[in-house]
């Protein structure tokens, strides 16, 4: 264990603080390859999403041609879990454990969690679809089985990403924390975009087998990942040393206090609506660089990377400015800011047929979103009450991911009824692209007040 981890990070570290831009957040107690070691739970959990919300959603309809709704609906159960990460993030808080662990026993039970869910998800994927022997099953049992691995898979990744995140928020100092958030997103993108590349490549020659072995090897992954990343990171603490919570035991008092200072409900309003603005055509760009501007497939796969690109770029500037002391709150408006130029210039494109101008407006869209995720994050972590970080990063966490899904669905569904109503296909898309930017001004909006407060606290 020790040897292969050493090994994985020796390598990373490698390509030196030029291209990590996020190094600088180390400190001595804290090297560089500790967080590096640390952030491979975020690549197990990108490795996840991409299974679930990519591979997946493509395999199943396209491959085994299961209903595309049946498909939405799998895809969805693992939202159910999202409103929990507070919860999760509260009892991370105030575990007092026999061996001396608060946040380890979380990160290990949802990397279980998640482990179970992709090893029994294949099975009900094969039944759901009717392939091979699997024809003869009753299909309510391949609705279930892959329901309840759905659920397992989101319940894991949501568990292990909220305590994992207050983890390496306890490691380090108050003013390396924004570049450890930077960091952690960065290798979450990681993980997508390689998870992405190598279930692409190794599902090209697809077969029912092929699926298995795809699906059960991210299993396997997922336990090494996140084994390699919990090595030796938390203290071992008598559970009679950890403090009491500040105020109240129970999830319903520490969340009273969580709402009474800083604005902590305008904070979560805000985070809610930035997200769906930037979340409601995740799934709608692709197909508008198909069918409006006539790309191919590939062509249309390098907008993914577009969009990741310009998620990287934002994370890492934006980290770099609050590094500095820069209020988080004007970070994430100007996210919001830069999103309504972007999505215009996608408008445009389409009336244009200008495939360029369509992927530069992609790319702004990603370094908008890296821009506003990365500064509403650190004002949550920054303004956590003392001993609730785990809270405050579950409660974002959950507006965050159920805000992302609620607006996935919606873009779907209004570009499908205003696309029958005017039998156009771009009015469908461009309505969409249209109330996201409504939503950003909303956003900006919301924002304001807390600028505002945080400049008169700063006065004084």
């Amino acid at each position: 264990m020790t040897s292969l981890s050493q090994k994985l990070i020796s390598n990373w570290s490698r390509l030196g603080t030029r291209f990590l831009p996020f190094a600088d957040a180390a400190t001595p107690d804290v090297p560089l390859s500790r967080l590096l070691r640390l952030s491979l739970f975020q690549v197990s959990v990108g490795m996840a999403l991409v299974m679930l919300v990519g591979t997946l959603n493509r395999v199943l309809i396209v491959e085994l041609k299961v209903p595309a709704y049946l498909v939405s609906m799998m895809i969805s159960i693992p939202l159910i879990f999202a409103p929990f990460r507070a919860l999760i993030g509260f009892k991370s808080d105030t575990h007092r454990s026999a061996l001396g662990w608060k946040r380890v026993p979380y990160i290990w039970m949802g990397t279980l969690v998640q482990f179970g869910g992709f090893a029994m998800m294949p099975f009900g994927l094969l039944v759901l679809s009717g392939a091979g022997q699997a024809s003869n099953a009753p299909q309510w049992i391949g609705q279930l089985g892959a329901g309840i691995a759905f659920l397992f898979v989101g319940a894991g990744l949501h568990t292990t990403q909220t305590v994992g995140l207050a983890l390496a928020n306890d490691l380090v100092p108050p003013e390396s924390q924004p570049k450890v958030v930077g960091l952690m997103y960065v290798m979450l993108l990681v993980g997508m975009i390689c998870s992405s590349i190598i279930f692409g490549t190794l599902l090209s020659d697809f077969s029912p087998g092929r699926l298995i072995q795809v699906i059960q090897g991210a299993a396997m992954v997922t336990i090494i990942l996140n084994v390699i990343a919990l090595w030796k990171q938390e203290a071992r603490r008598p559970a009679h040393l950890y403090p009491e919570p500040p105020k109240g035991k129970t999830f319903k008092e520490s969340w009273n206090v969580f709402l009474e200072g800083n604005y902590a409900t305008r904070r979560l309003i805000a985070v809610g609506i930035g997200t769906m603005a930037f979340s409601m055509a995740d799934v709608l760009l692709e197909p508008y660089g198909g069918e409006i501007l006539k790309l191919s497939v590939s062509q249309t796969t390098s907008l993914t990377a577009a969009l990741a690109v310009g998620g990287l770029v934002g994370f890492g500037w934006a980290s770099h400015i609050l590094s500095k002391g820069a209020d988080p709150f004007k970070m994430a408006s100007i996210g919001a800011l830069v999103g309504i130029p972007a999505y215009l210039a996608v408008i445009l494109s389409g009336q244009l047929g200008e495939p360029l101008l369509f992927a530069l407006g992609t790319l702004f869209v990603g370094f908008g979103a890296g821009l506003f995720g990365h500064g509403t994050l650190t004002a949550t972590m920054n303004l956590a009450p003392e001993g609730q970080s785990g809270l405050a990063l579950g409660a974002w966490g959950a507006v965050q991911a159920s805000a992302a899904g609620i607006a996935i669905a919606i873009g779907g569904i209004l570009r499908d009824v205003v696309a029958s109503r005017t039998n156009s296909s771009m009015f469908g898309y461009c309505s969409v692209y249209i109330v996201e930017i409504s939503m950003l001004i909303m956003t900006i909006v919301a924002m304001l007040p807390l600028i505002k407060a945080r400049s008169i606290s700063k006065m004084k």
